[in-house]
């Protein structure tokens, strides 16, 4: 026993003279290092958000972000703390990050429901699901939006509406009707392409509930001509008749020229040949 002690002791002393260990606790540590606390070291909650801010000016919302969460965990009940919330959401939305961007939005209206920027987090989700799954084909590609799974996009009509339906007199609300219609287009002309889908599979009467749906649910919508015409051909594929001449009188009725919005609107070489290639059907 006494020989055991005297060897722990030796280790000690010997371990007090080697180069960079001078203690045993950095010998037996995990390797973490204290680096970013000594980044913010004397920094206050206005240091915070100064830095915050120029990152996201400058597009670097990584730091921003990081910036932004240091400051959350420093000062978690300031008085900007709330705040604080909001812009971390914001940066995760610059970020490319929309769940975190969500999550931060959503702690924000938990936590915050009186606040006078609740109605910017309502606005600011439904901006993140507006542009969710926005990548690089979509910036630089002509592609059609309103092929793809319409999930998000009725996400952020709910979110738009939501808002609406809440704070009516809120400063986004011009901005989110302006949306909200762009959302409908785009959700009606997703059921036509539906619909016409069935029809291709010859199933007719699903492809007509579908086409029923854009004229019921999307009134007023550049879809709802396409949907009578996919209508008009599947009551004629059913034999139909006479619901197809309905269909018909109801379509000349109200659109004697053909549909008054192209269904695709400035069309380039560039889409014949996105069309062609069929990436989206």
């Amino acid at each position: 026993m006494r020989l055991i002690f005297i060897k722990f002791l030796f280790i000690c002393c010997l371990c007090l003279y080697l180069p960079g260990c001078s203690t045993l606790s950095e010998i037996f540590s995990d390797g973490s290092s204290s680096s970013d606390e000594d980044e913010y070291a004397g920094w206050n909650a206005e240091r915070f958000r100064t830095e915050a801010k120029a990152a996201v000016d400058a597009g670097s919302y990584e730091k921003a972000i990081k910036i932004y969460e240091a400051l959350q965990s420093r000062y978690p009940f300031g008085q900007d703390s709330a705040q604080t919330e909001l812009d971390i959401a914001y940066a995760y939305f610059k970020n490319d990050d929309p769940d975190s961007a969500i999550a931060a939005a959503d702690r924000f209206i938990k936590m915050n429901p009186r606040s006078p920027g609740v109605d910017y987090a309502y606005y600011l989700k439904g901006l993140v699901n507006y542009n969710r799954g926005i990548g690089f084909v979509d910036r630089f590609l002509p592609t059609d939006t309103s092929q793809r799974d319409p999930g998000t996009a009725r996400d952020a009509l709910n979110n738009f509406e939501e808002l609406i339906r809440r704070y009516p007199s809120s400063k986004y609300i011009a901005d989110a009707r302006l949306r909200i219609i762009a959302l409908k287009n785009n959700l009606a002309m997703y059921e036509v392409h539906v619909a016409r889908y069935y029809i291709k599979r010859k199933a007719y009467v699903a492809a007509i509930d579908r086409a029923a749906t854009v004229i019921s649910k999307f009134q007023g919508t550049p879809a709802v001509p396409y949907a009578l015409l996919v209508m008009e051909e599947a009551y004629g594929k059913l034999n139909l008749l006479d619901l197809a001449a309905d269909t018909k009188r109801v379509y000349d009725l109200n659109y004697p020229s053909g549909p008054p919005v192209p269904e695709q609107q400035n069309t380039t070489l560039s889409h014949r040949v996105w069309d062609f290639i069929g990436l989206e059907k």
